[in-house]
């Protein structure tokens, strides 16, 4: 994927190799992940509006950071308000067809000038953060938020970037599947895993990646304009860039194209920091998005809230720690959960009673279950332990055993599929 930009972001940075979401209670995964990178804390602990939880855009504001909100905000108006003291171009809600964007400005504390955006959204985001940067005259310091919902479908990039990738053909993952191999609960039929039909036919899932990875490119190309601004605004000797993703995606994998599952491909996502002080490196360290709140207090000189799940992540930049947690946690709504200790990664599936037990060392992209082997049992034993004391920690109820079990097996072979609202024309001729 050509990503020139970001490449360059992380060469002189610092980047998370192991940075994961720690999961979702609702298929848009997107708003709970929002929630644990404001508040910095997992999401069991914090409502969707994130009501009664500090943002660190609020805690930024309290000492003296001007605050200012671009893009997607999908947490509800009262908790935008709270934390930022201004934006422009925000869009409320989780999606919309990238040429048609709702948009908003917040004005003193009121949410103005609501229009349609008839720019592709993410040259409409980069335009409000150059604005920003380059008439910014105030002496406080500032915190820019530009949330982007690329690479989020519709998968429409402009045409450019599409036929980029169609003359490459991109090549498939190498866990493509027709299917996914057993049930995965009521999100095996959501909005997400509808944009293609059952079973996944390798001609039409490289045609979605071409588009997919067009998106990405396209996006890359506007980050490149904000860093230009900020190169040439002589900001950026003294500000910090934080470049990460909500959520990764399926798009192929184990016969999934959405987020709503617990394998690598959904739950990894991308941690960048680079700027004053932060040194070129990389590291493979447990990190979550949540890790950003308390890092980001830390370099504006702030103390952090001491409640928060989140750590510091400085230590490691710096080389004084070479691991923050020696585990990590991932959950999605009622239907799975696991645990990743070392190489070793354990998924439980309480609705149906199935385990999944990988070695990422030697199956990075999970397709060889050993749960079953008995050479295995005391480690399925240890690592459910170890998630159970998770679950502990971080106020998760969920059992991991219920009655009655629901099917495991499952076909979805010719299911009837609508197209939402937001795809454009020529996506609903292409795949519906």
């Amino acid at each position: 994927i050509h990503t020139p930009n970001i490449d360059r972001l992380a060469e002189r940075g610092f980047s998370f190799r192991a940075n994961y979401n720690l999961g979702g209670n609702t298929g848009a995964v997107c708003i709970p992940s929002r929630v644990m990178l404001h508040t910095g804390k997992a999401y069991f602990r914090v409502p969707a509006d994130m009501s009664g939880a500090r943002l660190f855009a609020e805690l930024l504001r309290e000492h003296g950071y001007r605050t200012y909100a671009i893009g997607k905000w999908h947490n509800q108006e009262p908790a935008l308000i709270r934390g930022f003291e201004s934006g422009k171009s925000i869009m409320l809600g989780g999606m919309s067809n990238h040429l048609e964007v709702p948009l908003v400005d917040l004005v003193d504390g009121r949410l103005v000038n609501k229009r349609t955006g008839k720019k592709f959204s993410s040259e409409l985001f980069a335009d409000a953060a150059i604005e920003f940067l380059e008439t910014y005259r105030d002496s406080r310091p500032f915190f820019l938020y530009v949330a982007f919902t690329a690479p989020h479908d519709p998968r429409m990039p402009p045409e450019p970037y599409r036929e980029m990738y169609y003359r490459q053909r991109p090549p498939l993952p190498p866990n493509f599947m027709p299917q996914h191999p057993f049930n995965l609960g009521p999100t095996m039929t959501g909005r997400d895993e509808m944009l293609a039909p059952w079973p996944r036919t390798r001609p039409v899932l490289s045609d979605q990646l071409a588009e997919y990875y067009g998106m990405i490119t396209h996006l890359d190309d506007q980050i490149g304009r904000i860093l230009q601004a900020l190169e040439r605004t002589g900001l950026s000797r003294q500000t910090v860039v934080i470049f990460a993703a909500d959520n990764g995606l399926a798009i192929g994998s184990h016969g999934l194209l959405g987020k709503q599952n617990l394998y690598e491909h959904s739950q990894r996502v991308p941690l960048i920091f680079a700027g004053p002080g932060i040194p070129h490196g990389e590291t493979q360290a447990f990190t979550y998005l949540l890790d950003i709140f308390p890092t980001v207090c830390r370099l504006a000189g702030i103390n952090p809230p001491t409640d928060l799940d989140g750590v510091d992540l400085a230590p490691l930049w710096r080389g004084e720690k070479r691991a923050l947690r020696d585990s990590i946690f991932l959950a999605f709504m009622d239907w799975s959960r696991a645990v990743r200790q070392g190489p070793w990664k354990l998924i439980r599936y309480p609705q149906i009673g199935y385990l999944q037990l990988f070695n990422l060392e030697t199956d990075p992209h999970e397709l060889h279950n050993l749960a079953d082997q008995p050479a295995q049992k005391q480690r399925v034993a240890a690592l459910t332990t170890l998630l159970r004391s998770w679950q502990q920690r971080l106020g998760d109820r969920q059992p991991l055993e219920v009655q009655p079990l629901q099917p495991k097996e499952v076909d979805l072979t010719g299911l009837t599929r609508q197209p939402d609202k937001w795809q454009p024309d020529w996506i609903v001729r292409k795949y519906f």
